[in-house]
């Protein structure tokens, strides 16, 4: 079988640079992404054919091994075995694998005879390799911190062409660059996914408020494994009226999440404590903010809706540099609420803050959200409110938790930032 696609072997400077130039192209494929399998599978299409006719990667899930992906010069025979599947565990096993992952390092393989009944991960690495044609295969750890987190096996399917000692290092350094991948991978997976639960916990439960009818929702980013400082918040007040707000701490980290369950609860206990209008609440809790806290910057809209027996509903709120709420009429107007806007909190609590009022019509819908769901990089904000006023005017007249719904549907193709909705259906 001719090889000339293969890195050669001997000393000479030529080959060494075009090791390096392999080692450096591995590197950035595992750089490539925040998704670490699909860089392994782009490590193993860029390794075939320079350094083996094949390449499989198995990584170690709960008890037993995952094959991740299998790349070989001729695509028929990987399509032969295809990945996905989980093996059986290493504990056991007497396959050149299951000692590779105990900790033997890395280790050539030559013969492949027939195993012994009941040892299943050696019969899978058999008919792999008879499916391969391998005539040897090396086999690397992808270790980090004495954990195997799986194995790189090369199969070359001419026995005499060996893997000098050169291809054996490079290909060990390979698997320690690919753990390492993985590995970070992983932790970065359990970091975001702690901070998003925590996130969550930190917003509120709206059972309580069962004479409202309310649907909200928060929306991490997808373009980034961080979580932000977006919150939304209803709680009622003694008098039966019922507060509803939403905001954005400055910040898109685990600080901002615990930034924003701080301020949440700061505006519970200042709205509850006092009969003062939205305005005067926002005041008392800029200067609380400022005084007491570490938080910074904060863009928020708080709303207080009165829901009398009989007559109409009043809505009463104030903005601090936020986006204006929106009012969905069933007949398909739609409605900014810019009035009452004041600059962000953090800036100076003295600012003058005032309270603007309307009456809400039946059957309305009214939209708190943060700028998550309109903003698009490089884009005016105008389109964006444009773009909300039109999808909310279609969706009017469905039910509250359908708008919610398909509103961040349409509206999140693109999403960049995190986003928190609040609506409020009124009867």
């Amino acid at each position: 079988m001719k090889r000339e696609t293969l890195v050669p072997t001997g000393p000479s400077p030529e080959i060494a640079a075009a090791r390096l130039r392999l080692l450096a192209e591995a590197s950035r494929a595992l750089a490539s992404g925040l998704d670490a399998e699909e860089s392994l599978r782009r490590l193993s299409r860029l390794l075939v054919p320079h350094l083996a006719d094949a390449c499989v990667i198995d990584v170690v899930e709960g008890g037993g091994l995952r094959r991740l992906t299998v790349t070989d010069r001729d695509p028929e025979l990987a399509l032969r075995v295809l990945p996905g599947g989980l093996l059986p565990g290493a504990d056991d096993s007497a396959a050149a694998l299951a000692k590779v992952l105990r900790g033997a390092g890395p280790t050539i393989v030559t013969e492949f005879a027939a195993p012994e009944s009941g040892d299943s991960l050696h019969a899978a690495q058999w008919a792999l390799y008879r499916t391969l044609g391998a005539g040897t295969a090396l086999i690397v750890p992808m270790r980090v911190r004495r954990q195997a987190l799986g194995a790189l096996t090369f199969v070359r399917r001419a026995p005499a062409v060996a893997f000098d000692e050169q291809e054996q290092a490079l290909a060990a350094d390979l698997g320690h660059r690919a753990g390492l991948a993985l590995d970070n991978a992983r932790l970065y997976a359990l970091q975001q996914h702690t901070a998003e639960q925590l996130q969550l916990s930190l917003l509120p439960d709206l059972t309580g408020l069962a004479h409202l009818q309310l649907a909200a929702r928060y929306v991490a980013a997808r373009e980034r494994a961080e979580v932000g400082g977006d919150w939304y918040d209803s709680f009622p007040l003694p008098d039966g009226s019922a507060v509803l707000a939403i905001g954005d701490v400055v910040g898109h980290d685990l600080a901002a999440a615990v930034r924003m369950g701080q301020l949440r609860n700061m505006l519970r206990a200042l709205a509850y404590d006092s009969e003062d209008d939205p305005a005067g609440v926002m005041r008392r809790l800029d200067k609380v903010m400022q005084g007491l806290t570490s938080i910074e910057l904060v863009t928020a809209v708080i709303a207080r809706i009165q829901t009398p027996a009989h007559g109409p509903w009043r809505l009463h709120w104030t903005n601090a540099g936020h986006l204006p709420p929106l009012l969905a009429q069933p007949d398909g107007r739609t409605i900014l609420l810019e009035d009452g806007h004041a600059p962000i909190l953090g800036v100076d609590p003295a600012l003058t803050r005032e309270t603007a009022s309307i009456t809400l019509p039946a059957g309305a819908t009214l939209l708190l959200y943060t700028d998550g769901l309109i903003e698009r990089p490089g884009e005016d904000i105008g389109r964006g409110l444009t773009r909300l006023r039109q999808h909310a005017a279609a969706l009017a007249r469905e039910p509250l938790t359908v708008f919610r719904d398909e509103l961040l549907t349409r509206l999140s193709d693109d999403q960049h930032d995190d986003i928190a909705i609040l609506t409020l259906r009124i009867p």
